[in-house]
């Protein structure tokens, strides 16, 4: 383990082809940010400096100075598994601008004691899991976050 720093300011785009030589594993709120100081799963501590605070997403790539390549990955985290009307159940968690996974068969959102009773309400069946959470941008993301 060594003790360099490594600077990062920016996200790599084209990352087809690419060999990942370390990672770090952050849950939703922690990979909200404009600047960081992150330790990497092999030890290597970076400093990530963005121009604009950028809301990551599982799989993306930063590159350091020495042009070491560094995968961001959603960490596992406490959710609600939301099964039922999905559409309907959705529009009520949007209404209350709640970050939501939208997948085929099921809806993932924050484990919120409130949420659960509020879909369970609804007549959702609502499981309590842990895994990464990866929810949907919205129609504002490039500007901002909820």
């Amino acid at each position: 383990m060594s003790d360099q720093i490594y600077n990062i300011s920016n996200i790599v785009e084209h990352t087809e082809g690419l060999k990942i030589d370390d990672w770090i594993e952050l849950d939703y709120e922690g990979r909200f940010f404009r600047y960081k100081k992150l330790q990497t799963e092999n030890g290597l501590w970076v400093v990530v400096e963005l121009e604009h605070a950028h809301r990551f997403k599982h799989g993306e790539i930063l590159q350091s100075e020495d042009n070491t390549i560094i995968e961001i990955r959603a960490q596992s985290e406490p959710l609600l598994e939301v099964k039922g009307d999905l559409t309907r159940l959705a529009w009520h968690i949007g209404n209350r601008h709640q970050p939501c996974q939208i997948e085929p068969k099921r809806l993932l959102v924050q484990s919120e004691s409130t949420m659960k009773e509020m879909l369970e309400g609804l007549g959702a069946r609502v499981t309590a899991i842990s895994e990464p959470f990866n929810p949907e941008g919205g129609a504002y993301a490039h500007a901002h976050d909820h």
